[in-house]
C-alpha cells in the first residue's frame, strides 16, 4: 500500500457524516467527532488500496458491490483489538469460583456447559477461559465444555485460530503455564495444538439479530469492552441480542467500565465476592 498516496486523500465533513451513517447501520459502531482522525487515515488507506479515486467513488463501490467484500475489509480495518491473556483476571475468578457452581448445582440434565466469548479478538479471551477452567475448575474433570469465540473482524479471527502470541499478550501468564500450554518458537508464543482445536471460531455482528439467531442457550458469554463502541440504541439491540442468545438464568461478563443496568432492564444484577456479573433470569415476563 502506498501511504503517501493514501495521505493526500481528501475526506471531506459532508463525506465523513455519510460515512458514518452508513458504517452505523451496517456494524452498530458510531464514531464521534473525537475519531476522525482515524476514520479518515482508514478510509484513505482502503481508497488507495482499492485503486478508486477519491471518496465518492469508494463509496458506491462500497455500496453496490455485491460480494461485500470490500465492507469486510473496511470493518476489519476500523475495528480495534487490543488485548492480553489472563486479562481482569478477577472476573475469570468470578466464572470459577461463583458462576460455574450455580450452574451446575441447576444444570440437571448435564448437558454441555456452553461459553461465548465475543468478541474473540486475536483469541487471548477464549483460550484464557479454556486455561483457567483447566487449571482452576475441578468440574472440567466431570462436565463437558463447549466454548465459541465470535469477532466482526476475520483478520481478527485468523490470528486467533493461528494462536501466535507476541510477550506482550502473554507477558501477565505465570512461567508454568506459558510453559505448560505455549510453544516458543521464532515467531511468538503458539497456543497448544489441544486448545486451538477445542475453541471454535466465527464471525458475527452482535448488534445484528439476523446474524446471532444461530446463537443459543449459553451458560456463560464474556462480551467485554465491545459494547463502548455502540451508541446508546445499537447498544441496547446488542444487548438484546446478547439476551436471547443465553439460556433462563445464563450469566454475561462486562467489562470492568461497562454496566449493563444503564443499557437494559433485561438483566439482573449479580453482586459476588470477586465481581459484579448479569444474569438472564429464570423465568421472565414478556418482552415489551
Amino acid at each position: 500500500m502506498n501511504n503517501t498516496a493514501a495521505k493526500d486523500i481528501s475526506i471531506s465533513n459532508e463525506d465523513f457524516q455519510k460515512f458514518r451513517e452508513y458504517f452505523y447501520r451496517k456494524t452498530g459502531i458510531w464514531f464521534d467527532e473525537s475519531k476522525r482522525y482515524f476514520v479518515d487515515k482508514r478510509l484513505a488507506e482502503r481508497i488507495t488500496a482499492t485503486r478508486t479515486d477519491n471518496f465518492r467513488s469508494y463509496f458506491t463501490m462500497l455500496r453496490f458491490q455485491a460480494s461485500g467484500d470490500e465492507l469486510q475489509k473496511l470493518i476489519n480495518s476500523m475495528t480495534v483489538n487490543e488485548t492480553y491473556f489472563f486479562r481482569e483476571e478477577y472476573q475469570l475468578q468470578c466464572m470459577v469460583n461463583s458462576v460455574l457452581p450455580e450452574i451446575t448445582e441447576k444444570k440437571l440434565d448435564r448437558s454441555p456447559i456452553r461459553i461465548w466469548s465475543v468478541p474473540s479478538s486475536s483469541g487471548e479471551e477464549p483460550y484464557s477461559i479454556a486455561i483457567y477452567l483447566l487449571e482452576h475448575w475441578e468440574g472440567i474433570n466431570y462436565w463437558d465444555v463447549e466454548i465459541i469465540s465470535s469477532d466482526i473482524d476475520t483478520n481478527m479471527l485468523h490470528c486467533a485460530r493461528k494462536g501466535l502470541y507476541s510477550h506482550r499478550s502473554v507477558q501477565y501468564l505465570p512461567a508454568h503455564i506459558l510453559h505448560k500450554y505455549f510453544r516458543n518458537t521464532d515467531e511468538g508464543y503458539q497456543i497448544c495444538d489441544e486448545l486451538r482445536d477445542v475453541i471454535e471460531f466465527t464471525r458475527v455482528n452482535v448488534f445484528d439479530p439476523l446474524e446471532t439467531k444461530r446463537y443459543r442457550n449459553f451458560d456463560i458469554v464474556f462480551c467485554r469492552n465491545l459494547l463502548i463502541y455502540f451508541d446508546d440504541m445499537s447498544r441496547r439491540q446488542a444487548a438484546e441480542n446478547l439476551y436471547d442468545a443465553m439460556k433462563p438464568g445464563g450469566f454475561i461478563f462486562l467489562g470492568h467500565s461497562e454496566s449493563m443496568s444503564r443499557i437494559s432492564p433485561l438483566f439482573k444484577v449479580r453482586k459476588f465476592s470477586e465481581a459484579v456479573v448479569y444474569q438472564k433470569p429464570l423465568y421472565t415476563e414478556a418482552r415489551r
